[in-house]
Order: structure tokens, then sequence, then C-alpha cells
């Protein structure tokens, strides 16, 4: 929490069109709550995840892409997540794994988690303890203890590596 997924596939989206899904939309749309708050979340992403659904909640996911255009998906949190999307989109799947520092993290979440115990109370939850299991799957980690701005460049010469262009 706080490493910066959402930030991330939502430059990809807005700078090079990439389709955006989140993993917590499913979640909300599959518990057809009008809008869960993040331990409501966390609670059927673990009863998911514990009762043997996570691939039920891959194929939820993937059925909603257009699988004509490229796709920044948010909150992949299980290697479940990472076989699903990596068996049905071969080699053109990549993950970016993204890595913060704990204080960092606790700094930009400050607004949900007012307190630290709680912000480790959060990240203690279940369903976050497989997060650390996909960073060796990852096509490139990224460590964002910076700026946004920091991030986006980051994410620029990545995507430059890899030969996507900047569509300016």
């Amino acid at each position: 929490m706080g490493a910066g997924k959402t930030c991330a596939a939502m430059y990809l989206s807005s700078k090079y069109g990439f389709q955006y899904a989140r993993y917590s939309q499913v979640l909300q749309e599959w518990s057809s709550a009008v809008a869960p708050d993040r331990d409501r979340l966390q609670g059927l992403g673990w009863n998911i995840m514990a009762g043997g659904l996570q691939v039920e909640l891959n194929l939820r996911l993937i059925a909603g892409l257009d699988r004509s255009r490229s796709a920044a998906i948010d909150g992949l949190r299980h290697p479940t997540d990472f076989d699903s999307l990596s068996s049905t989109f071969g080699g053109s799947f990549r993950m970016v794994f993204l890595e913060a520092l704990e204080e960092v993290r606790f700094e930009r979440l400050r607004s949900r988690f007012p307190t630290r115990d709680a912000f480790q109370a959060a990240e203690a939850q279940p369903v976050e303890a497989c997060i650390d299991s996909l960073e060796p799957l990852g096509s490139v980690t990224i460590m964002n203890d910076g700026s946004l701005s920091s991030l986006c460049q980051r994410l620029d010469a990545w995507l430059a590596a890899e030969g996507v262009r900047d569509p300016k």
C-alpha cells in the first residue's frame, strides 16, 4: 500500500492511452456494494483468496479488458494474478513491481491511516501477504521513494527500453 500502483497505472492510462483496470473495482462489482471501504475490500479479497476463487477474480478482470489495447492493471496481490495475466496475454504481458520504504508509504497514506499502527494493521491483513512474492516475477522493479514526476520519468524510461514510444 502506498507504493504508487494507482498513480503509475493512471499515468500510463493518461499519457499512453492504456486502459485502466483495478482489482478493487472488480471486487466492488462482485460484492454489489455501492462503495465498500478498504477494510471490506480487503476482507472480500481474503475470502476470495482463501476460498480458492482467485482464478475467478482474474477471469472477471480479464473479461472486462479490450484485448486489442494495452492495459495498466492496478492491484495485483497474488501469484495467481500474475499467472492468469501472463497465461492470457503471453509475451505481451509485463508487470512493473513498485517498491517504496514503509515510512514513505505511511506518509503517502496518512490521510487514510492517522497512525502508524493503523497503517501496519492494514498492511498485515492476509490479502496483502503475497505481494512480495511477485517481485521476482516482474519485468522491472522501480523504487518509488520520490516524487510523482520521478516515478513518471522511471516509467517513461522503462517503456522506452521496452520499445513503447511516447505518444507526443
